[in-house]
C-alpha cells in the first residue's frame, strides 16, 4: 500500500519539476511573440502542454500523499485522457506519413521533392495558405538556408570563393535545403552559388516553381511547392522518430496509471475502513468442503 502511494507520489513530483521549464519556455515564447510569426505559432501548444502536465502532476502527487480519493479519481481520468490522446497521436502520425519520398536526380547526390508525391491530411494542412505563411515565417526566422554557403580556397591566388557547382551537386542536402534553398533541377538554372541561381534566357519550363524562385535571400523558394514537399518530408522523418519515443512514453504512462489505480484503491479502502489482506466477500452458505 505504501509502496504504490510513494511511487506515484515520486513519479508525479518529477513530472511536476519537468513541467516548470516547459511552461517557462512557453511564457518566454509568448513574451517574444510580437517579434516573429514563428514564435506566435508555437507559443500556445507549449503553454497548454506545460500547464496540463503541471496540473495533472499536482493532482497525482497530492492525491497519493494525502490519500484523497476524489483527487485520485480525477487524476486517473486525466491520465486516461492523456494516454488515449498519445495513443491516437502515435496511430495518426504513422497514418498521415505513410506516403511521399524524395526523387533521385541524375548527377545529384541529394534528393529532390515534389508536392504531387504526397497526399492526405498532412499535405492539405501544409498547403493551406494560412498555415504555410506561419511555416515559411518559421523557416525564415530559423535561417533555414543560412548554412548553405561553403567556401573553398582558390589554388591560383589563395582567395576564398564559393564552391563549384560540381562540389555542390555532391552534397547531401536536407529535405528543406533541397526544396526551399535552391530552384528545382528541372528549371535548368545556372549555378552561381548555393542560394544564387540565374535563369537561362529563352528557356521554356513547365514547372511553376521556376517562376516562384527569387534570388532575394529572404524569399528564395519559400513559396515553391518543392519547399512544401521538403517540409512534408522533414515532418515525416521527424514524426516517425517522435512516434517511437511516444511508444516508450506510452508504456511508462500505462505503468504509472496502473500504480495510480492501485494508490486509488488503497485510499478507498482506508476511507471505508476496510481491512487489508482479508477477503471482503463471504458466502451466505459456506461449503462443507475446504481446500
Amino acid at each position: 500500500m505504501r509502496g504504490s502511494n510513494s511511487l506515484i507520489g515520486i513519479a508525479n513530483f518529477i513530472t511536476f519539476l519537468l513541467s516548470i521549464p516547459l511552461l517557462g519556455g512557453g511564457i518566454w515564447l509568448s513574451s517574444r511573440a510580437n517579434s516573429t510569426e514563428c514564435l506566435r505559432f508555437l507559443q500556445w501548444p507549449v503553454i497548454i502542454l506545460g500547464i496540463s502536465v503541471m496540473v495533472i502532476s499536482l493532482m497525482g502527487f497530492a492525491g497519493s500523499c494525502y490519500r484523497l480519493t476524489w483527487l485520485l479519481r480525477l487524476y486517473l481520468f486525466a491520465m486516461f485522457f492523456v494516454i488515449a490522446a498519445l495513443l491516437f497521436f502515435v496511430v495518426f502520425a504513422f497514418a498521415v506519413t505513410d506516403r511521399g519520398h524524395g526523387e533521385v536526380v541524375m548527377n545529384r547526390s541529394f534528393l529532390e521533392y515534389q508536392l504531387s508525391d504526397y497526399s492526405g491530411w498532412l499535405k492539405r494542412k501544409v498547403s493551406d495558405p494560412g498555415y504555410w505563411d506561419k511555416i515559411s515565417a518559421c523557416l525564415r526566422d530559423a535561417h533555414a538556408c543560412g548554412g548553405m554557403g561553403r567556401y573553398v580556397r582558390d589554388p591560383t591566388n589563395g582567395v576564398l570563393v564559393p564552391e563549384s557547382a560540381d562540389l555542390f551537386y555532391q552534397r547531401n542536402l536536407s529535405p528543406i535545403e533541397s526544396g526551399c534553398c535552391k530552384p528545382p533541377a528541372s528549371c535548368g538554372f545556372t549555378y552561381v552559388n548555393e542560394t544564387l541561381w540565374n535563369a537561362v534566357p529563352g528557356m521554356i519550363v513547365n514547372d511553376l516553381d521556376c517562376t516562384r524562385w527569387s534570388n532575394d535571400q529572404h524569399e528564395l523558394c519559400y513559396q515553391c511547392d518543392s519547399c512544401k514537399a521538403g517540409v512534408l518530408a522533414s515532418i515525416k522523418h521527424s514524426w516517425r522518430k517522435v512516434s517511437v519515443i511516444n511508444i516508450v512514453v506510452l508504456i511508462i504512462l500505462v505503468i504509472v496509471y496502473a500504480t495510480g489505480f492501485s494508490a486509488y484503491r488503497n485510499a478507498k479502502r482506508i476511507e471505508n475502513d476496510e481491512p487489508f489482506g482479508v477477503n471482503r466477500m463471504t458466502k451466505a452458505r459456506p461449503s462443507r468442503f475446504h481446500f
